[in-house]
Formats: structure tokens, sequence, C-alpha cells
């Protein structure tokens, strides 16, 4: 088994169960299912997790473009969408800029 999946599944395990997801439970976990893992994942994942809502960071996987914790900071998908419509407003005033300068009154086929 990947030892990054294995440390997943029991950090899993833990939040399920309401218990404090530490790199020394991690191991107990591991070791109590015969799994090995590299001495470092434990700790690795136990420092990633702390302080951090499993639950809610895996409810937020697929809400969406930018709710995430990492994109917006929050769970509202108008930021996002705030953002595309610039974006597209960019794209049109530019496109109309585009055109005229292509127009200067004469035509290279006529």
């Amino acid at each position: 088994m990947n030892s990054e999946l294995a440390c997943s599944y029991a950090a899993l395990l833990l939040q399920d169960d309401d218990i404090a997801v530490t790199g020394e439970k991690i191991s107990t976990i591991l070791k109590a299912a015969k799994i090995e893992v590299e001495p470092y994942w434990p700790t690795l994942f136990g420092k990633a997790l702390e302080g951090v809502d499993i639950k809610k960071l895996v409810s937020n996987i697929g809400s969406g473009v930018g709710s995430g914790p990492a994109v917006g900071g929050g769970g509202s998908a108008a930021p996002a969408a705030a953002a595309v419509e610039e974006k597209k407003e960019a794209k049109k005033e530019e496109k109309e800029e585009e055109e005229e300068d292509d127009d200067l009154g004469f035509s290279l086929f006529d």
C-alpha cells in the first residue's frame, strides 16, 4: 500500500472518531493495521493536518470553482464568478481595441 494513502486513511479514521490527528496516533493506527511506512510519513501528516478540520476540507472538494480553502478562502463561488466575468470583459475590450487598430481606412484587397 502506498505510504501517503495509508497515512491519509489513518488521518481520516482519527478525524471520524473526533480524535486529534497527530503523527504518533497515525503511527499507532498503521502499526495496528500491520502497515509499514517510512517513519517520517506519520509525523509529516500529523504536522500538515495540525489544526485542520479534515471533515470540512473533504466536504469542500467537489463544491465548485474557487470554493476550497486555498482559493478565495471561503465557501462561496461568487468571487470566482466575478473573476470570470472580469476576464470576459477584459477580452471583449481587448478585441474591440484590436478591431479599431485594424481599421485604418483602406483595405489591402480593394
